[in-house]
């Protein structure tokens, strides 16, 4: 299922949901300029790479600015047109209201740290992993749980390609995010025991910075938040 739309109406236009929009495509942009060999180093300077990060918080201690300056670099990071496209659609699409529902600097807070704990999550479950994690994916599965926490009877507008038809459907928030999430924790479950080496979904970014979310949006809601209405 592909979400393309919902039906919460902002009450104030979602800036930082825009400009995180912005950022990511730009910086795609950029890579999209770049030698193999210059994406390489690129990856490595700004992605997270767990057995360099447990490295630096051994060596360093886990204060050093340096220790976690990846697990926020690598969030603005897309390893491919669908990589970034599909990251974006999920932030615009459930970004606004969790951002409307939280204040423009709260809602920035929030991402960024829900994409931090996603981040080390996956290195908690791979610490001597030395394959580049990049991507916005913990930031925006925070996001969905929080969405889910506060909006779970909200509707969801996903399509559901089949062949050369697309079938529209408008399902409850709760039934999409609780199906998303139960795939990226029994796909996580799975991939326990297999060496990491290659690659891949990193589900295990997903499943944190979405219980991340859920847990820490309360602390996040402004006090003054009205129910929202239907588009």
């Amino acid at each position: 299922m592909i979400p393309v739309g919902d039906d919460v109406r902002s009450r104030r236009f979602p800036w930082v949901t825009v400009l995180l929009v912005a950022a990511d495509v730009l910086i795609f942009l950029h890579e999209l300029g770049m030698t193999p060999a210059q994406l390489d180093l690129f990856y490595s300077r700004w992605g997270l790479i767990p057995a360099r990060l447990v490295e630096s918080w051994s060596s360093r201690g886990p204060l050093a600015p340096s220790s976690w300056e990846p697990l926020v670099t690598a969030i603005f990071l897309h390893g491919s047109w669908l990589h970034v496209i599909g990251n974006m659609i999920f932030l615009w699409i459930f970004g606004d209201n969790v951002e409307d529902l939280m204040g423009h600097f709260r809602y920035l807070v929030f991402y960024l740290l829900t994409g931090v704990i996603g981040n080390g999550v996956q290195t908690l479950f791979y610490p001597d992993s030395t394959v580049v994690i990049i991507g916005a994916s913990g930031a925006i599965a925070g996001v969905l749980g929080a969405y889910l926490v506060k909006y779970p009877w909200a509707r969801v507008t996903t399509v559901i390609p089949l062949g050369f038809f697309i079938v529209p459907l408008h399902i409850p928030a709760a039934v999409f995010l609780v199906f998303w999430f139960a795939v990226q924790l029994l796909s996580g479950a799975a991939s326990l025991g297999v060496e990491y080496a290659s690659g891949g979904v990193a589900y295990w970014v997903h499943v944190g910075g979405f219980l991340a979310g859920a847990s820490l949006v309360s602390l996040f809601q402004t006090e003054r938040t009205a129910p929202y209405t239907r588009r």
